[in-house]
């Protein structure tokens, strides 16, 4: 289908990105790759009065690894996630998530910022920046504030940002330790029927802390503080792992829906977590 008329603006900077939206008010929405906002436009799902392009806005821009800390811009593509050697080498788990979005022509297109911003539940990004403890930069008329991604979300495609602020940046310290975002889904580029990002950080053969996220298993990304607990000061070994899937699967609440009823979900929900903690273990 064809979308409804809309006026098209492409500002250059985000203090005029920002006076647009605040003029404009509800009639307005931003946009960064499109992949969720212009189907639902197309589908006259979505009406949007004028539509706000933030692609010829570098300040949304650029990766930085520098002391230890991680920074990146709001229209960083998923692609650029998986070139940066740097990112790389500090946040391999990024590439690894990045590479199992969509496909390729998606993820040229598809940015950091508009796979968190919008609180799409099946997005993948959401969960992985719970796992990391990131913090989202917004900028509005009345400033810029720092919003922690586990505090982010609040239902099904409602956030802290308010409508007439921007993400800007997503920041977080570089991780250590070992790694693993586990997804299942049920074809190349399908969001996830279950996924998971696991962050475990060893001493000998003792686990000294865990962080463990899961996607599309609520109407929000859940992050689950008690299955980091369960495998902290164990050896991660098979009954610590089982206590840890067990935490976590209490803390979720999927829906039946064309990827399968709830007990399917919770079934490879459990096997994808229990995966991603032994990869990430086994890396640690």
């Amino acid at each position: 289908m064809i979308p409804a008329a809309f006026e098209y603006h492409r500002p250059a900077d985000i203090a005029s990105a920002i006076s647009l939206l605040t003029e404009l008010g509800d009639d307005a929405r931003a946009i960064a790759g499109g992949h969720s906002l212009l189907p639902m436009m197309k589908l006259r799902m979505a009406s949007v009065e004028h539509l706000i392009d933030l692609q010829d806005i570098g300040e949304l821009r650029g990766i930085a690894v520098e002391g230890g800390r991680i920074s990146i811009g709001a229209m960083v593509t998923q692609n650029d996630l998986i070139e940066n050697a740097a990112l790389a080498a500090s946040a391999p788990i990024l590439r690894e998530a990045a590479l199992q979005i969509a496909d390729p022509q998606v993820r040229y297109l598809g940015t950091l910022g508009g796979n968190v911003a919008n609180g799409d539940p099946g997005n993948d990004m959401p969960g992985l920046m719970q796992c990391l403890d990131a913090t989202f930069t917004l900028v509005g008329p009345d400033g810029t504030r720092d919003v922690a991604a586990r505090d982010f979300y609040e239902a099904a495609y409602m956030t802290e940002r308010e409508d007439d602020e921007l993400l800007t940046r997503v920041s977080f310290d570089s991780p250590s330790g070992g790694y693993a975002y586990e997804k299942q889904k049920r074809k190349i580029g399908d969001y996830a029927t279950a996924a998971c990002a696991v962050q475990i950080t060893r001493e000998g053969a003792t686990c000294a802390g865990a962080a463990i996220a899961m996607t599309n298993l609520s109407d929000v990304p859940v992050f689950s503080e008690a299955a980091g607990a369960a495998l902290a000061g164990t050896a991660c070994d098979p009954e610590a792992v089982k206590a840890a899937v067990a935490a976590a699967l209490s803390e979720i609440d999927p829906t039946e829906d064309n990827r399968g009823p709830i007990e399917f979900k919770r079934h490879v929900a459990g096997i994808v977590i229990g995966r991603a903690i032994d990869r990430a273990w086994s890396r640690a």
